[in-house]
């Protein structure tokens, strides 16, 4: 009898390894976790510094229209040299939205892979709980 209270009954057993097993995946959520905080920070820095970068090249692509304006002006009046470069612009992001449009129109945002895997997942767990 005393080898009996010794031994753990199956009851105990996959308490036990229930609770090791929910452990597991709570560490390996935390690891996660801080994985996903750490790439996050670099990301944020690395997107800051893509914005001021943006900003500038903007800055100098505005005093670059800015001086083809006054090239222009050369040969003509100031204003039609602005009007040229205003004109030239606005036909670049007329085709550029057009262009824009058509491959959004195009596009397929459903994840429709994953959504076919997890249907079939779905039903083979249904399967095999039958």
């Amino acid at each position: 009898m005393a080898t009996e209270s010794s031994e753990r009954t199956i009851g105990q057993l996959v308490a036990d390894a229930t609770h090791d097993l929910q452990g597991i995946v709570r560490s390996e959520i935390a690891l996660a976790k801080a994985e996903v905080s750490q790439g996050a920070k670099v990301m944020a820095t690395g997107a800051g510094l893509l914005g001021g970068a943006a900003f500038l090249g903007l800055l100098g692509l505005i005093f670059l229209f800015h001086s083809l304006a006054r090239v222009l002006a050369i040969w003509l009046p100031v204003w039609a040299g602005y009007l040229i470069v205003t004109g030239v612009l606005f036909l670049v992001a007329a085709v550029l939205g057009i262009l824009g449009k058509n491959a959004l129109q195009r596009a397929k945002p459903a994840p429709e892979r994953a959504i076919e895997q997890g249907k079939q997942t779905v039903a083979v767990l249904k399967r095999q709980q039958s």
